[in-house]
């Protein structure tokens, strides 16, 4: 009974004593560019994994005569590198997504 006394009494004084960690809420500004819309089933999947991170306008930016090796590797260094969250069975259909809308392979 003693040492349930004491412990409640320790982790009373620990929660007084420690500073409450302080909430923070960050506001993005609004993205005024969106991925180009697809049939492709990796547009989906490039919207739930790739823009929760970054803005579509990233991907604007790339080379329009990137190949699909650069764009494979570009997926694999946002997974690796940043810990993007796409799984490994969707990486094939967000490239492909990828080359077909920003890449060499435009309009095939």
């Amino acid at each position: 009974m003693k040492t349930r006394v004491f412990i409640a009494a320790l982790a009373a004084v620990a929660a007084t004593a420690m500073p409450q960690a302080a909430t923070k809420s960050i506001t993005l500004p609004p993205d005024g560019v969106q991925l180009k819309e697809s049939i492709l089933p990796g547009f989906a999947k490039a919207q739930a994994s790739c823009v929760a991170c970054h803005s579509a306008e990233y991907m604007r930016y790339q080379p329009p005569t990137a190949a699909r090796p650069y764009w494979d590797s570009m997926v694999k260094r946002m997974k690796v590198v940043f810990k993007a969250p796409i799984d490994d069975a969707d990486m094939p259909a967000i490239v492909d997504y990828l080359v077909k809308t920003y890449g060499n392979e435009q309009g095939k």
